[in-house]
């Protein structure tokens, strides 16, 4: 008959039982858990990126129309993403409860800083002289923006889009204090109870989904800007070109 001291040691195989980091044990019997809490991880991360584009993209408009609105949007979106987050939920709370709009409200407005700047950097980085070609073509202020100034600012905006969507998979996992963090509430939850492969296993994904959302946007770039790839491509061919000079031998500077 077995002894209770004989019960408790966990089997050779269990390595969950034994509370080990790495445990193949812990994905196949919380892969429910763990699918709801990337889920959740997701829609929070997408419905806050998207909703802080649908913002920024007018205020930089506006900032790059009129120029002495620039300085103020600039200095309001960078306070805000000084806020610690735990110090931004808390002024949210008041406005939205103990909801995931709470959580989604508070990555919006830390996006904003980075999605107007570079918005904003692109749409000042277009030449003078295009826009005053396509006024001379007959172009209106709006077919303008939306022909012209949106898509060579368009680099510009994918760095700014990319940073803020990374930084909105990584400041998701805070909403766990209030137990809408998708995968931070297994990160959070793990911490408190020493569960190992919990932790490690929500850790990694959030790793994981930050990098492909990353890949996707910046194969999204390279697909819809096509002319900076001709662009790269012709100025080596332009280098390659150049007149060799000959030792000896003065230039006709004439």
């Amino acid at each position: 008959m077995p002894t209770r001291s004989n019960r408790l040691v966990a089997s050779p195989d269990d390595c969950l039982a034994r509370n080990e980091w790495i445990c193949g044990a812990y994905l196949s019997t919380r892969r429910r858990i763990l699918l709801d809490a990337v889920a959740q991880h997701l829609q929070l991360t997408v419905l806050s990126v998207l909703i802080g584009l649908a913002i920024a993209l007018p205020l930089a408009v506006l900032a790059r129309r009129w120029g002495w609105a620039a300085g103020p949007v600039l200095a309001v979106t960078t306070i805000l993403y000084t806020i610690p987050s735990l110090a931004m939920f808390s002024l949210l709370l008041p406005l939205y409860g103990l909801s995931a709009t709470l959580v989604v409200a508070g990555l919006v407005l830390y996006s904003l800083t980075l999605l107007v700047r570079n918005i904003l950097a692109g749409l000042r980085a277009v030449p003078e002289e295009t826009r005053q070609a396509a006024r001379g073509l007959g172009y209106g202020p709006v077919r303008l923006l939306l022909t012209v100034e949106l898509p060579l600012a368009l680099p510009a905006a994918m760095a700014g889009l990319r940073i803020a969507t990374v930084s909105a998979v990584s400041l998701a996992t805070v909403g766990a204090i209030i137990g809408f963090g998708g995968l931070g509430n297994l990160i959070y939850a793990g911490m408190n109870t020493y569960f190992k492969a919990q932790v490690l296993t929500a850790s990694v994904l959030c790793v994981l989904i930050a990098v492909a959302a990353d890949l996707f946007l910046l194969g999204v770039q390279w697909l819809i800007t096509p002319w900076t790839r001709a662009g790269r491509a012709r100025a080596p061919a332009a280098r390659g070109r150049r007149r060799p000079r000959v030792l000896g031998v003065k230039e006709d500077r004439a």
